[in-house]
């Protein structure tokens, strides 16, 4: 009888042939599920939610946090945005519950609720008012497009808002469909992956604005708002577009002498104007600037030293005159007469009106020992003051001192912001060493001012056809005295002849000092030690130059009446010959 077979190795082929059936099974599925994980593009739709706003506003793809309220001609923006991306230097004041906008040739006011705003201080009739909601000021857009040439695109539906300025560029985009499917539409999908959700499916031919580019995806936003991403290979780039600017209309250019540069001297005017038969000739001078308004009180009143024959005698001899405006270096009152818009206005009103009164040609800003924290308001001041007196063709200029670590007296100034709005800026270039320094030295060293005039123009961006030098007419006798070993400083202003001549009668021989790029002298008076760095024509000279070197718009002096007659006809002779 025959052995029965044993089943042992048909049940192992069976379950070899089982298991590679699994095995092949989960490796299709595996493969599939790869396929559609990673080529399978998602077929979900969503809309953009806007994060909950129902007018959202775009600038160059970015949504902005708050809406835009009203449509069409009711349309408004919020102040905020304006601010961040239109103009920074728009300002509201709550006092007065006021926008204020400034321009080149404009000063605007917007009162909150009101339907009567004014422009230069002339009043106009909005259609719609600048109103408050929830906390935020929103502003028509009417007086927006007409002072910042902005564009605004509103699509009806979806209610998005894209805000474009002159200068921009876009660059334009066409969806693309698919080869050999011309009905086909592209994804703008949420996000850089085709399994994000699908915003809207676009047409072929779709314009799309591009705004950035990533791993193969482009960041895109459609004419009606929606931003996305669109694969790369479904976009096509079509043209570039560049939102025109506007070129500025009646732009004032300020006086120039033709052909030379400015030679303005200060005229000091504490209580009584100076008898001007006793003014002896000053060939050269072509600006003179008299001390003549200072603020008074925190309301914002004035002082008037004017006089008008002294203006008459100056235009006899062909001196443009641009009356000095301080503050009377008065922190407090300084602080509360720029406060306010009305106080503010009420100080420019009447300088306006000395300047037709006295047939004036520029008003000079002379604004010392402020307070740090009016730095802000003190450009505003400004920048409200140009456009209306340009408006009456009046030369704006202003004095600062060079850059310094005091609060009060350097660093308050915004020179930067300031120059925007002036026509000329003033260098004091003196008291290096002033009257009660604990220690002397020269008024003005020469390599001290050339480096205070470069430290303006490059960390200022002041422009050179804009700096005025100031040089001083005076310089000071110092006397040293030691006693039980502590040495004691003190100081005498002195006028350019009086120097002379006492190095005359004293019989003194002046060193030229390499270092300050001046004459001294040094002699002794008992147990005191007198020294003087002289200002004569040496220092004068090298003055000019650096006026040349850098090529400033030319020479303020500090004051008539301090300087020697040989003065004149050097910097006239310097201020004519060019490098």
């Amino acid at each position: 009888m025959e052995p029965i077979p044993s089943a042992r190795p048909t049940r192992r082929r069976t379950g070899l042939v089982l298991f590679l059936l699994i095995i092949t099974v989960l490796l299709l599925a595996a493969c599939c599920t790869y396929y559609w994980i990673r080529f399978v593009p998602s077929t979900k739709h969503e809309k953009p939610d806007f994060r909950g706003l129902t007018r959202p506003i775009f600038y160059q793809g970015k949504m902005f946090d708050l809406p835009a309220a009203g449509q069409k001609e009711t349309l408004k923006l919020p102040l905020t945005l304006v601010k961040n991306e239109i103009d920074p230097n728009i300002r509201y004041e709550q006092a007065s519950e006021s926008t204020i906008i400034t321009t080149q040739d404009k000063v605007v006011r917007l009162k909150t609720s009101e339907l009567t705003a004014t422009v230069n201080e002339k009043p106009f009739t909005l259609s719609f008012p600048t109103e408050k909601v929830e906390g935020e000021i929103y502003l028509p857009i009417a007086p927006l497009q007409q002072l910042y040439q902005i564009r605004l695109k509103e699509s009806e539906s979806t209610g998005t808002v894209i805000l474009q300025k002159q200068g921009d560029v876009i660059q334009w985009g066409k969806a693309v469909a698919p080869s050999g499917k011309p009905d086909a539409t592209v994804a703008l999908r949420k996000e850089p992956s085709i399994k994000a959700p699908v915003y809207e499916d676009v047409k072929r031919d779709a314009p799309v604005m591009i705004w950035s580019e990533e791993m193969g995806w482009y960041f895109v936003q459609l004419e009606n708002g929606y931003t996305g991403y669109m694969e790369k290979r479904h976009v096509t780039l079509d043209r570039v577009e560049t939102i025109p600017r506007q070129e500025p209309q009646n732009e004032f250019i300020p006086w120039k002498p033709v052909g030379g540069k400015i030679n303005l001297t200060w005229e000091q005017v504490i209580t009584k104007n100076p008898d001007t038969q006793k003014i002896g000739p000053m060939p050269g001078l072509n600006v003179i600037s008299p001390t003549w308004f200072h603020l008074i009180d925190g309301q914002g009143n004035l002082k008037n030293l004017a006089d008008a024959s002294y203006v008459k005698w100056a235009h006899s001899r062909n001196y443009q005159v641009w009356a000095l405006f301080s503050n009377g270096f008065d922190p407090k009152i300084t602080t509360e007469a720029l406060s306010t818009y009305d106080r503010r206005m009420k100080i420019i009103k009447q300088l306006l009106s000395y300047a037709q009164l006295y047939s004036l040609q520029g008003i000079n800003i002379d604004f010392e020992n402020v307070s740090l924290s009016d730095k802000d308001e003190l450009v505003q001041f400004v920048r409200e003051m140009t456009p209306l007196l340009h408006e009456q063709s009046l030369v704006v200029s202003m004095d600062v001192t060079v850059k310094s670590n005091n609060e009060n007296w350097s660093m308050f100034l915004d020179r930067k912001a300031l120059i925007e709005s002036l026509d000329y800026m003033m260098v004091m270039a003196y008291d290096e060493h002033w009257a009660s320094s604990p220690k002397a030295g020269s008024v003005a060293s020469l390599p001290w001012v050339d480096k205070s005039i470069a430290q303006l123009l490059k960390e200022d961006d002041i422009p050179p056809s804009k700096l005025v030098l100031g040089v001083p007419y005076y310089t000071r006798v110092w006397t040293e005295e030691t006693k039980d070993g502590k040495t004691t400083v003190k100081s005498d202003t002195l006028i350019m002849d009086t120097v002379q001549r006492m190095i005359k009668e004293k019989k003194l021989t002046p060193v030229y000092q390499e270092e300050t790029g001046q004459n001294y002298v040094q002699y002794k008076e008992g147990s005191k030690t007198m020294k003087i760095w002289i200002e004569d024509e040496t220092s004068m000279k090298a003055r000019m130059e650096i006026v040349k070197k850098y090529d400033l718009a030319g020479v303020a002096s500090w004051k008539r009446g301090l300087e020697s007659s040989n003065m004149w006809p050097l910097i006239e002779d310097a201020l004519s010959k060019r490098p």
